[in-house]
């Protein structure tokens, strides 16, 4: 098989994938004949076709896959303008506890909040899978250490948590709780079928909409923080 036909069949199995496709399935297109360092230089010659259009080939946390550029969002909006469900802030700065100061137990996010947080918002950051028990802190009621998972990377369209914004200072937490809360409702948008809003895959997500809880106190400094602690 020649170059054009391998990059005509991973950009097939790409455009037609539910979710992120690994190197590892790739390599089964081919019946393992290509190496994953091949796989790596057909699909960067993907990202240079597709460059310059409304559609973009990315690597995320689990994989590869195309999704529609955030400069196009303003226009696939037109086709399905009703708003997803919008976050609440007590959600997003939880999230964003979760994800620079991880792993953390509910009590190092209410002490960071100066709230109570109620267990069903965790819950809710749960069942969409951004976040999940990994352990248990060995002191008195082992309570359980929160981090982010692969899923959350996915739909904030990042491959790593290294390429969360650098928490310095007060504009940057509110920029990262723009970007938590865009992708989070980029990614319910998608469960909505719609093709290919701004930062999604092409293909649809799975569903979740955030009930809401109104906790919302002011969020305390993250800054200082390794994102990978």
């Amino acid at each position: 098989m020649n170059t054009t036909d391998a990059k005509r069949v991973l950009e097939t199995a790409l455009i037609c994938a539910q979710q992120p496709l690994p190197l590892r399935e790739m390599g089964v297109l081919f019946n393992g004949a290509l190496t994953a360092d091949t796989l790596k230089l057909l699909l960067e010659d993907l990202q240079n076709d597709w460059s310059g259009r409304g559609v973009e080939l990315v690597h995320v946390a689990t994989g590869w896959r195309f999704q529609s550029r955030p400069q196009m969002r303003e226009y696939l909006d037109r086709l399905h303008p009703e708003k997803p469900p919008r976050y609440t802030r007590a959600t997003l700065e939880t999230l964003a506890i979760i994800a620079y100061r991880q792993p953390v137990t509910r009590g190092d996010m209410e002490d960071i909040r100066g709230v109570t947080i109620n267990s069903m918002l965790l819950k809710q950051l749960e069942d969409r899978g951004w976040v999940e028990v990994i352990g248990h802190r060995e002191t008195v009621g082992r309570p359980g250490l929160y981090a982010t998972t692969r899923q959350f990377l996915d739909d904030l369209g990042l491959e790593s948590l290294d390429q969360l914004p650098v928490m310095d200072a007060t504009a940057a937490q509110a920029s990262m709780l723009d970007q938590i809360e865009f992708g989070m409702s980029a990614a319910v948008a998608g469960d909505e079928a719609t093709p290919g809003p701004a930062g999604l895959p092409v293909a649809e997500l799975s569903d979740a909409a955030d009930a809401g809880h109104s906790q919302d106190a002011p969020l305390t400094s993250l800054t200082a923080t390794d994102p990978n602690a």
